[in-house]
């Protein structure tokens, strides 16, 4: 499969399950004190005024959570289903349709970004392109927080809460994303290990915190 065909089964599958997904998760930060912190930490190294990216935003509960701290929020997401329905449900932030590995925006445009669980859905191959496009958009000295789940497994739905759907979630490696962050120009500042909350699938999660 091409990597359009890849991407457009990636969006096609979040489309379908986006009012589902927006209906169980928007409140998930709730039940995640370590996430909170790390991202209150982000905003505290975010230049004033700047706008904070949330890339893979899916219905952008994050990004109105970042934006009930005060921080001015962009959401991007490859799903129109995701991005309709954070619309409607999250006015507070600005909602933009894109590509990872072509962001619908402008060079140094964001003082932070964030990355949550969104890089998983890329192929190995892709990730140095999407790393670079991240670079591209930040500002000078600005952090960036990308999260996944730990490992060399690939898992595959094509039933997700009873919908059809057809997407892969890649597990990773926290030391190889770490190279391939510095290779397109970042510096890694740290690295975090946990374990899965009690709510959330049974799987070990990275965060890595690089900057521009």
């Amino acid at each position: 499969m091409g990597d359009h065909a890849r991407h457009d089964s990636v969006r096609h599958s979040y489309d379908t399950v986006a009012e589902e997904y927006t209906t169980r998760l928007h409140a998930e930060l709730e039940g995640k004190p370590l996430d909170r912190a790390l991202l209150t930490a982000l905003l505290e190294q975010t230049e004033p005024g700047a706008p904070v990216g949330d890339l893979g935003c899916g219905p952008g509960h994050v990004a109105a959570w970042l934006a009930e701290k005060g921080a001015r929020t962009v959401g991007v997401d490859l799903s129109a289903g995701m991005v309709e329905a954070g619309r409607g449900r999250f006015p507070q932030v600005e909602f933009r349709q894109g590509d990872l590995l072509e962001l619908p925006a402008e060079d140094a445009e964001f003082g932070s970004l964030v990355a949550l669980y969104t890089v998983i859905h890329l192929e190995p191959a892709e990730l140095p392109r999407a790393f670079e496009e991240m670079a591209r958009v930040l500002r000078p000295g600005g952090p960036l927080l990308v999260s996944f789940h730990i490992g060399e497994e690939v898992r595959h739905l094509d039933e997700w809460w009873g919908h059809s759907v057809d997407v892969d979630f890649r597990f990773l490696d926290p030391a190889h994303v770490a190279v391939l962050l510095e290779a397109a120009g970042l510096t890694v500042e740290m690295k975090l290990e946990r374990t899965h909350y009690a709510h959330e699938a049974e799987t070990r999660r990275a965060y890595v915190l690089a900057r521009s």
